[in-house]
């Protein structure tokens, strides 16, 4: 977890936030109670709201759920797509089934571990996930969209699961990384059940054909467009391709990256033309969030929580 003095995080929160009306003071995120009615964080600009993909753009992938709301409530963040692994382990799943390492587990013991991981999500009571999401709300915190892993390997069971605690949890969509075609068929049915968009992610391969042929499996399988891979997989701008289809975008990837493949740079240095798709948002008013996704190299004389608030407070202008 990220611990700040009083200075320090008065020197962050005056990069997060604009000049006029800070939206809490200090004492009141030091203080150990992240529920007081005041001084809420609000990072709605416009009408667009600024959020961030956690825990990864923290670093620490381990963060345990109440860490990442009260770095989310630092940073003046309200809203956020939140990974599934801190969410299960705040229901009590067993400490092997939500750690990051499971992620890269063998064959033998990726088999087991699913197993098992299944069998536990069978005996979830929904009404963990109205609690937590009252208790992320009450901070000022909206979960938006939930992030799955292994999404087109689960069972039918699984997949009403996941798409039940979404919905729990107040999140518009289940994101996850693209998939093969038949993947997005069969998963696409749930989408339009529960009516929780499948947003698939894409990196700099993935370009428009390759959303569009997902979308035909489902009103609700959609995308979030990660603009810096976007850009960086020289399929052009990704303005276009967010206007033709900003009906099944939950949410974009905010970076900056240079194209040809190139380097993720500090927000305004690459070549990702995000205040243009920021302002693309805000203008038409449509209901996708701007998440953070933090992934340049942070600089020898900074740190994680100052570039954080750099990156904030360069979404923030670029909609005033």
């Amino acid at each position: 977890m990220y611990t700040l003095n009083r200075r320090r995080f008065a020197q962050l929160a005056a990069l997060s936030l604009p000049a006029a009306g800070a939206w809490l003071n200090p004492s009141s995120v030091l203080a150990a109670a992240p529920t007081a009615s005041a001084g809420k964080p609000n990072s709605k600009v416009a009408g667009v709201h600024i959020g961030i993909n956690a825990p990864y753009s923290f670093g620490n992938a381990a963060m345990s759920a109440e860490d990442i709301l009260k770095t989310c409530v630092q940073l003046g963040l309200s809203a956020i797509e939140l990974r599934t692994q801190p969410i299960e382990a705040q229901f009590g799943a067993p400490a092997n089934l939500t750690s990051p390492k499971a992620k890269v587990l063998p064959a033998g013991a990726a088999g087991d571990h699913a197993k098992q991981l299944r069998t536990w999500r069978e005996t979830v009571d929904m009404g963990k996930a109205r609690a937590f999401r009252a208790h992320w709300e009450s901070t000022g915190v909206f979960i938006e969209v939930i992030k799955v892993d292994g999404i087109f390997k689960m069972t039918e069971s699984e997949l009403d699961y996941a798409f039940t605690l979404a919905k729990a949890l107040g999140a518009r969509g289940i994101s996850t990384e693209i998939g093969k075609d038949d993947d997005h068929k069969g998963v696409g049915k749930f989408a339009d059940r529960h009516k929780i968009h499948l947003a698939l992610h894409g990196h700099a391969s993935t370009g428009p054909a390759q959303w569009e042929k997902a979308f035909a499996h489902g009103e609700f399988v959609g995308a979030n467009v990660d603009l810096g891979h976007f850009v960086a997989g020289d399929h052009g701008s990704p303005v276009e391709f967010i206007k033709k289809h900003h009906g099944r975008i939950t949410h974009v990837h905010v970076k900056d990256r240079k194209k040809g493949n190139g380097a993720n740079m500090p927000f305004g240095q690459g070549d990702t033309p995000i205040a243009e798709v920021l302002r693309l948002i805000r203008d038409n008013k449509w209901p996708i969030q701007a998440t953070i996704e933090f992934e340049y190299k942070v600089p020898a004389d900074s740190d994680r929580m100052t570039e954080l608030a750099k990156s904030i407070k360069f979404c923030r202008e670029a909609l005033s």
